[in-house]
């Protein structure tokens, strides 16, 4: 029987070139699986013919956009997810899901052989092949553009000898990776860090320096989750997908940063992720309402944890598991609804309230009302200071370090 190889196909010149390609280097058949998280752009159904005409044995399209916001955005919602404190996982979170799918198709069509167009400098072959490792470790994996030097140079070359349907006469001065969570932009002139972007640079959001109204938005929570925008009730995708029309008309979510790559690279790379910031946004500070003082404080270590893992490609890990076990029941009173207003390029909370609220009026306030008990502050603060006053005394007693 012969051999298939299953590829994770965008519909581009490199993973279209790679169908033939893989064909001659493997002697094994093609199976192309496109996964539609929310990308835009081609059509789904003209993706899969061009496989097909580039030389795939099967090709199919995997409708994954409510899975992708269900699945993938959600958790990274409620775990505030942003590497490095800015980054909202745009390309991490999509590649566990398109693993996923992979995996599916291999055992489906007998593959035995998953192949991906990511090169050895990125993040992405790691976050492959670790999910694949985790969820089915007896299959192979080839990457061309990295097991065999691929360049795109060599693609075009190859694609018009073997005369491919697809279009290699236009380049994209940048490299771009898009779906329902943001948008990635790197390379060409970006790669000098001192350029600043420019606006053909940006998609998915305005630019926030053109005058325009504000636009105010109520964003209900039910334990984590967006449920409702402006008291319409909405799925996981519409959420993400309204604030992205929302939030990026206002120029909200651009990100411009140098970003510390798994493999040790530092890389500078330009995200737009308006619906991604303003939901994030808004769940931070729906958490400080409800969630007690010191888990809260933890929880903050343990988000920038479960970014890391994502970042990492160790969605599928252990650890990654227990973290979620973890915030899941940080969650169970986050529920209530944040008053954003966007406006310039800005996602600024105005108002927010909770049925599941640990905010006390009556404690919080300096006027009529207030039900604070202040003579108890003095013993609090005298017993607070202690350890303090005592390391004190002993180094004014040992002329040890003075304030």
């Amino acid at each position: 029987m012969t051999e298939r190889v299953v590829l994770a196909y965008s519909g581009g010149l490199d993973t279209s070139v790679a169908i033939p390609y893989l064909a001659e280097k493997t002697g094994a058949e093609v199976i192309a699986v496109a996964v539609d998280v929310g990308q835009g752009g081609e059509d789904m159904g003209v993706i899969r013919q061009r496989a097909i005409d580039c030389g795939a044995v099967e090709s199919e399209v995997v409708d994954a956009r409510d899975e992708f916001a269900a699945d993938y955005c959600l958790p990274a919602i409620r775990a505030n997810a942003l590497y490095m404190d800015r980054y909202p996982l745009v390309s991490a979170l999509s590649r566990p899901l398109i693993v996923k799918h992979l995996v599916a198709a291999a055992r489906k069509h007998g593959g035995t052989i998953v192949s991906h167009g990511c090169t050895g400098k990125g993040n992405d072959q790691v976050r492959f092949e670790v999910g694949l490792g985790a969820l089915a470790p007896d299959l192979q994996v080839v990457a061309p553009a990295r097991d065999f030097a691929w360049t795109r140079d060599k693609a075009i070359a190859y694609a018009e000898e073997k005369g491919l349907p697809i279009d290699v006469s236009a380049k994209s001065p940048y490299s771009i990776d898009q779906n329902l969570w943001g948008r990635a932009v790197e390379t060409g002139f970006l790669e000098d860090i001192w350029n600043g972007p420019i606006e053909d640079v940006y998609s998915y959001t305005s630019n926030p320096a053109e005058p325009r109204d504000a636009d105010e938005v109520v964003i209900t929570f039910d334990a984590g989750i967006p449920v409702a925008i402006d008291g319409e009730t909405v799925t996981p995708f519409q959420a993400v997908a309204e604030l992205n029309r929302r939030a990026g008309a206002q120029g909200v979510g651009r990100l411009d940063m140098v970003e510390d790559r798994l493999v040790g690279i530092k890389s500078r790379e330009v995200y737009e992720a308006p619906g991604a910031i303003a939901l994030i946004t808004a769940h931070q500070e729906l958490e400080a309402v409800t969630v007690e003082r010191d888990v809260a404080r933890f929880k903050k270590g343990v988000d920038q944890r479960w970014a890391e893992l994502a970042y990492d490609g160790l969605w599928f890990s252990p650890l990654k598991a227990s973290l979620d076990a973890f915030i899941a029941e940080t969650q169970r009173h986050v529920s209530g609804e944040v008053r954003l207003t966007l406006h310039g390029g800005r996602a600024t909370v105005t108002g927010r309230r909770s049925e599941s609220s640990l905010y006390d009026f009556g404690l919080a306030t300096y006027d009529t009302g207030d039900t604070f008990d202040q003579s108890l502050a003095k013993g609090f603060v005298q017993l607070w200071g202690l350890p303090s006053r005592m390391a004190a005394a002993r180094d004014a007693r040992l002329g040890g370090p003075s304030a």
